[in-house]
């Protein structure tokens, strides 16, 4: 007997409904990147590891799944090294290519090797799948898509501030409110300089963006496990559990980095998008809260999570400013700031809430019974104009019994059904259906079609 198939652990199959779904989700998002601006492009699936490598930290580079390169990958390899079973070390020998783990990278890598054809600043978006090893679990996928949208070769903060418009605008198109969360790096590059800790400002950052996920006294366990003394954390204390308005966290924070410049510089950075964006009448609350980290070693600036307000689950959106991205690619420079989109988490949060409109999910709108021949090819004549008028129809394939034709109607939720038998042909008409109704009219191809787009 043949094995079950099976798909890989933190993938999933998607059904036409599903998709019909997904595809709501891409098309809203989609349509309010063009309202400000912004331009597609795509990138492989698989870039070259030395492209992924070291850009998301060491955390971030385990989680990059590798590609076997093809034909004989032991050569070149010693018997010493492979008794070793150093799998790090392997890996870099067996293995040239990986999946990508995020959209930003390959779009850094895109900026430099495409530089003399784009016109900066350049707007671009993306809406692709990446991988990530990571241990599944409800909400968090091994294979998952972004949408994302930066723009590089800008230093305005005007940046920041249409991207959190973007934010506002889609989740207001979803009807989910959420709470879009920033900070600043600088900030926190500040917070470890007045603390004495700055040469271990990633430790901190990647320790506090736990906070959420496994709480204070975890976070601290972690900071002094990384060699951050008892003083430093406790002085943390106060800062990262710092409440009040934005105004009055603001207010704080001026006088608690007074003694350090960059510091300064993340407060002035965010008090400039917070007070812009207060102007712009957003529908969904703003929060500046010192505990989001973002744990990628790239961000340089502002930083922006979203958390959905009324169902559990993590971010749902995220993204930030980075100056130095480019950089590493031989580009020096070039300032980006972007925001991604969680597909497959705002999937889960519109499913939980049921906030899906019905016209998203609908597929077919009107079948045509198939009687025989003749019929079929009257119906067909019908279809045609149907059609050309945009209504999505079809006919059943096959002469089959009434009952499995309109159980198939039932089964896909097709609101309407056409019946076209040997009265309706002498008539030049059909008979309409509305499968809510149980209401029959026999109507000419012009009616149909209003009543049907009605």
């Amino acid at each position: 007997m043949a094995a079950k198939p099976s798909i890989p652990k933190g993938t999933r199959d998607f059904s036409p409904v599903e998709m019909a779904k997904r595809n709501y989700i891409f098309n809203t998002i989609r349509d309010v990147y063009h309202l400000y601006g912004f331009q597609q492009i795509e990138t492989p699936s698989m870039e070259m590891l030395s492209t992924l490598m070291g850009k998301y930290g060491d955390e971030g580079d385990k989680l990059l799944f590798k590609i076997q390169n093809s034909g004989d990958y032991f050569s070149g390899i010693t018997d010493e090294e492979l008794l070793s079973r150093n799998a790090v070390k392997l890996a870099s020998k067996f293995c040239e290519k990986g999946l990508r783990y995020d959209l930003t990278v390959p779009f850094a890598r895109y900026v430099v090797m495409h530089r003399d054809e784009i016109t900066f600043p350049f707007k671009r978006y993306q809406i692709q799948p990446v991988w990530r090893a990571d241990r599944p679990q409800k909400g968090r996928y091994r294979e998952f898509y972004q949408c994302d949208a930066d723009v590089v070769g800008s230093d305005s903060l005007l940046n920041e501030v249409e991207l959190m418009q973007i934010v506002d605008t889609v989740f207001s198109r979803f009807n989910i409110r959420v709470c879009i969360k920033i900070n600043n790096r600088k900030i926190l590059s500040g917070i470890a300089e007045i603390i004495g800790e700055s040469d271990k400002i990633v430790d901190i950052t990647v320790a506090i963006d736990k906070l959420d996920k496994i709480g204070l006294d975890n976070v601290n366990a972690e900071l002094k496990e990384k060699g951050i003394s008892d003083e430093a954390i406790a002085k943390l204390q106060p800062i990262i559990l710092l409440s009040g308005t934005n105004a009055e966290k603001l207010a704080t924070l001026k006088n608690v980095l007074s003694a350090s410049e960059v510091g300064l510089k993340g407060v002035e950075e965010s008090e400039f998008i917070l007070n812009t964006l207060e102007t712009m009448g957003l529908k969904n609350e703003i929060e500046l809260d010192l505990t989001l980290a973002r744990g990628l070693n790239y961000y340089t600036g502002a930083i922006f999570e979203v958390k959905a307000l009324d169902v559990q689950i993590g971010s749902i959106t995220g993204g930030g400013r980075y100056d130095n991205l480019t950089g590493v690619f031989g580009m020096a420079g070039v300032s980006g700031v972007g925001i991604s989109f969680g597909a497959d988490r705002i999937f889960d949060v519109l499913n939980q809430l049921e906030l899906y409109p019905k016209e998203a999910v609908n597929g077919t709108e009107l079948l045509f019974i198939n009687f025989g021949e003749k019929e079929a090819a009257f119906s067909m004549g019908i279809l045609s104009k149907v059609r050309a008028a945009g209504i999505r129809a079809e006919i059943f394939p096959d002469a089959a019994k009434m009952k499995k034709q309109m159980s198939y109607a039932n089964t896909k939720n097709i609101p309407f059904v056409a019946i076209v038998g040997e009265n309706e042909m002498n008539e030049g008409k059909a008979m309409l259906k509305n499968m809510e109704t149980g209401e029959q009219n026999l109507v000419s191809a012009e009616e149909l079609i209003a009543v049907v787009k009605k």
